[in-house]
C-alpha cells in the first residue's frame, strides 16, 4: 500500500505529479484510484496557495469569449459601438464601461 503524505515543498509537489502521471488512468475505486483522487486534491490545494492564478483583464476576458465564440472584432460593433471604439477598447486605448437603465 502506497502512503500518500502532505505536500509541503516543491520537491513533493514534484514527487506528487509524477505519481500522478503514474496512476492517472487507474479505474474508479480502485485502491490506485483512491490515491490518484486523494493525490488531485492535494496537489490543487497546493498550486492555489503556491501558484494563485488572478482574474484577467477585461479585454483578455473579451479576447478569450472572441476566440472560444470565433469572433471578429467586428461582431462587437452591436455591443460596443462603432469600428473605432471597438478597436480603442481592445487595444486599451479606451477603458470599458457599463451603462444601467433606470426604469
Amino acid at each position: 500500500m502506497v502512503t500518500v503524505k502532505p505536500i509541503r515543498s516543491e520537491d513533493d509537489y514534484e514527487d506528487a505529479l509524477g505519481r500522478l502521471g503514474e496512476i492517472f488512468q487507474a479505474e474508479d475505486g480502485s485502491p490506485e484510484g483512491d490515491e490518484r483522487d486523494v493525490l488531485a486534491d492535494l496537489v490543487e490545494v497546493y498550486e492555489e496557495r503556491h501558484y494563485p492564478i488572478g482574474l484577467p483583464s477585461p479585454v483578455a476576458a473579451i479576447e478569450f469569449q472572441m476566440d472560444q465564440m470565433e469572433l471578429t472584432p467586428r461582431d462587437l460593433i452591436p455591443y460596443i459601438g462603432s469600428r473605432s471604439r471597438v478597436s480603442e477598447v481592445l487595444s486599451g486605448k479606451r477603458e470599458i464601461t457599463t451603462t444601467t437603465s433606470r426604469s
